[in-house]
């Protein structure tokens, strides 16, 4: 207990990350019609996403973000590791080619350096902290080290024993590995990436995991697991796994390194063994995600400091191998229309869905659910709007709930009055939104459709075609898992 309680003290001397926390997204080229880059370029501006991560350093795609100001991470496939980890001159070659052909016209801020090595590929772990120093060393002699971080993402699965956080620490056989590793990050004064997926803590942990706690639902006091280490509460596993590795870190004796989360989101739709992979958790999952980086709430452990987030991912990846899960983390499809309009009340216009400047009405989040009904019976009846694409097997039949059915509603009867004043209240359930709640085949009136209908448009094509376009792994954090199951009913005995 009094080392658990001198590491928690030494910890709190952390450094804060960056005062402005973001949220960015990753983009996969796992489709089957990938958007051109300019297209990709055009969805990311209308959604005022403003910092993303590449998993190569397609120069398509670079060309395309030039004079965007999007901030952009691109990385070093893990393909490349061994070539890049054997020779600084092919490291250097690397950054000639990658970032200094496109600095600063296009905005490279960070570099990661493989993805997940230890767990996905770990023949190449002993030569991973030498890609990192001689990623960085090339950066230093462009004179760009400054302005570009290097670092590696990390699978939460090597945080073992990681229910309470402050019990946590990474799997001891990479020791040799990480020590150096976090000694570069330190010196350099970079950020440990971590990837995090609180959808496979729930699904692996047998029921042991509310499905509110790794939605980040809200959750009474006396619902809150409680660390009895250090008697901090704990509302939701995100918080949890990034307090489990500053607490891991501590461990090893660094405190004043910042967590970046390179990869976290949740699926849309999944097999018959998924049943939660649905399109409500997952706008549930990123929506709260969101806030909670913006809002600045910080993890218990770090309140007030926010822990910048990558949502994985932009798109939904069709040709991704694996369950059906696999294929649907993603917000938009392959033509920008979102699967899912985010419930972002109160947190600015940041991926806000909106693919357009038009207006939309749309039900009111809290709305009544009988009056919300009511007032879908009034539009398709009295109203006169065209219920048919809400008919089961029409276009906008999925989602099959009243809240997007009135939704649709709504909208028709707003176009259809063209968009008179007083047309989208329906006493007090509907309201104006420059939201466009288009989704999959389901096209909203008013709606400008693919991308803001960019077609012909002549740009370097895409060149990447390596099956590292994204990076996590079915089994997400499975190690961590199994000691969550373990310890998490001794931990969390508030929960019952």
């Amino acid at each position: 207990m009094a080392v658990l309680i001198l590491l928690f003290l030494l910890a709190a001397s952390v450094v804060a990350a960056d005062e402005d926390a973001f949220i960015g997204v990753n983009i996969g080229t796992d489709l089957s019609d990938m958007p051109h880059p300019t297209q990709v370029v055009a969805l990311l501006k209308a959604q005022q996403i403003r910092h993303i991560r590449l998993y190569d350093a397609d120069r398509a795609m670079l060309l395309a973000l030039a004079n965007t100001g999007i901030q952009v991470m691109i990385s070093v496939p893990n393909e490349q590791l061994l070539g890049i980890g054997q020779s600084n001159s092919t490291a250097a070659n690397w950054v000639s080619h990658n970032v200094v052909a496109h600095y600063p016209v296009t905005n490279i801020t960070a570099i990661s350096v493989g993805s997940e090595v230890l767990t996905t590929i770990p023949n190449a772990a002993t030569v991973l902290v030498n890609a990192l120093k001689f990623i960085h060393s090339a950066l230093v002699a462009s004179n760009l080290d400054r302005q570009i971080k290097v670092s590696t993402p990390l699978s939460s699965s090597i945080i073992l024993d990681s229910f309470p956080p402050s019990q946590a620490f990474f799997n001891r056989s990479w020791n040799p590995v990480l020590v150096p590793m976090l000694n570069f990050l330190q010196s350099t004064g970079s950020f440990l990436m971590l990837n995090i997926y609180p959808y496979y803590d729930y699904m692996q942990s047998n029921g042991v995991i509310p499905l509110d706690y790794a939605l980040f639902k809200p959750l009474p006091s006396n619902k809150e697991a409680v660390d009895a280490n250090t008697l901090l509460h704990y509302s939701n596993v995100f918080d949890a796994m990034v307090d489990a590795a500053y607490f891991a870190m501590a461990f090893l004796n660094f405190t004043n390194i910042p967590v970046i989360v390179t990869e976290s989101g949740w699926p849309s739709k999944g097999d018959a063994k998924e049943p939660d992979a649905t399109l409500e958790n997952a706008n549930t999952y990123n929506s709260n995600l969101i806030r909670h980086v913006l809002n600045k709430t910080g993890t218990p452990k770090h309140p007030g400091i926010a822990v910048s987030t990558y949502i994985y991912e932009l798109y939904n990846e069709d040709t991704k191998m694996g369950p059906v899960s696999e294929k649907n983390w993603g917000l938009f499809d392959a033509n920008g229309s979102p699967i899912y309009i985010l419930h972002l009340t109160g947190s600015g216009l940041v991926l806000a869905n909106d693919t357009t400047n038009q207006t939309y009405c749309a039900v009111k989040n809290g709305a009544d659910p009988k009056m919300v009904q009511a007032a879908l019976d009034w539009a398709c009846g009295a109203g006169k709007v065209d219920c048919t694409p809400l008919s089961q097997g029409q276009s906008c039949y999925e989602p099959d709930n009243v809240l997007a059915h009135a939704t649709y509603a709504f909208d028709a009867y707003y176009h259809q009055m063209g968009k008179a004043p007083g047309t989208c209240d329906f006493k007090g359930v509907a309201a104006i939104t420059t939201t466009d709640p288009s989704h999959g085949t389901c096209i909203f009136p008013g709606s400008v459709g693919k991308n803001g209908s960019l077609v012909n448009i002549t740009a370097p094509s895409m060149n990447s075609t390596s099956s590292y376009s994204s990076s996590h792994s079915i089994h997400g954090s499975g190690l961590t898992s199994i000691f969550m199951t373990i310890t998490f009913l001794i931990w969390c005995g508030v929960f019952l």
